[in-house]
């Protein structure tokens, strides 16, 4: 009887991302570590390290901010100092600058969508291009994407272009490693989740209400189930799975006309709204 189906068990995988007991990039490297995957852990700062010591632990846990390459070239040297490999990256990153409040994303400005961009995007090109000597012949790099990048949420703005730019890249990434080893690139792609960095982004609660609703289940999507597709693209039982985004939100992009959505936007009255004036 075969009990480690995913086969995930002495994979040793890195694990971008992990800011408090919330994140997605937490509760990906707990369930590989129940399944008996060796997991490495990278955080922002020293100050989180710190804050996340307890959580973590007994994971080793390094520091990398990926707004600065000398510490991602730093981190390579790091984990090329005991002479293992990588199996596996998970690259669960994203940042996007809200202070200004919701806007209309034609007055996004240069600086925010430029930084949301290295952060959220180029890191993964980067990082992946510092560990490439690292990475098993076969390794599996996933990244956290977006159910929808042309769905154009108000409130999301300036990040839905830049994960779009994400989703693209697993292409050029994967084809430009193929040209010497097997290395596989994926996207899970979640509909709206409960997270810290979530609660950020202006509108976000009324938008995570609403995709409840519109869920085939009417249950939001958890972290949960993030983490188990994560796992799945992670493991060898993906292998013939490359340059894909694996949408995982319980059917709603086939359920905005959903009956009782739509009763509840006509009772609202919203539907006697007026419209243009007379000849135009």
């Amino acid at each position: 009887m075969q009990t480690d189906f995913l086969q995930l068990a002495g994979q040793r995988i890195l694990v971008m991302g992990v800011a408090n007991r919330k994140s997605v990039a937490y509760h990906i490297g707990a369930l590989l570590q129940e399944v008996g995957a060796e997991v490495i852990y990278t955080v922002r700062s020293e100050a989180r390290r710190a804050s996340t010591e307890k959580l973590l632990s007994p994971a080793q846990v390094l520091v990398c901010d990926v707004e600065h390459q000398d510490q991602i070239d730093r981190l390579a040297r790091d984990l090329a100092a005991d002479g293992q490999r990588l199996d596996g990256l998970v690259h669960s990153i994203a940042f996007g600058d809200y202070t200004a409040g919701p806007q209309p994303f034609h007055e996004t400005s240069r600086a925010q969508l430029q930084r949301a961009f290295d952060i959220s995007c180029f890191s993964l090109v980067a990082v992946s291009n510092a560990l490439k000597d690292l990475f098993s012949p076969r390794a599996s790099v996933v990244t956290i994407s977006i159910s929808t990048t042309r769905m154009a949420s108000e409130s999301y703005g300036f990040m839905a272009p830049v994960k779009a730019a994400l989703d693209s890249s697993l292409a050029f990434l994967a084809k430009s490693f193929s040209r010497f080893s097997e290395v596989r690139f994926n996207a899970v792609a979640p509909g709206l989740l409960k997270t810290s960095a979530s609660a950020g982004i202006p509108g976000y609660v009324d938008a995570y209400l609403f995709a409840e609703q519109a869920t085939l289940r009417r249950r939001a999507i958890e972290t949960a189930e993030v983490a188990a597709t994560a796992a799945f693209l992670l493991s060898p039982r993906a292998s013939g799975i490359n340059t894909q985004r694996l949408v995982v939100d319980a059917g709603m992009e086939v359920n905005y006309f959903d009956q009782q959505i739509v009763s509840g936007f006509l009772a609202s009255g919203l539907d006697s709204q007026p419209g243009p004036p007379e000849g135009q």
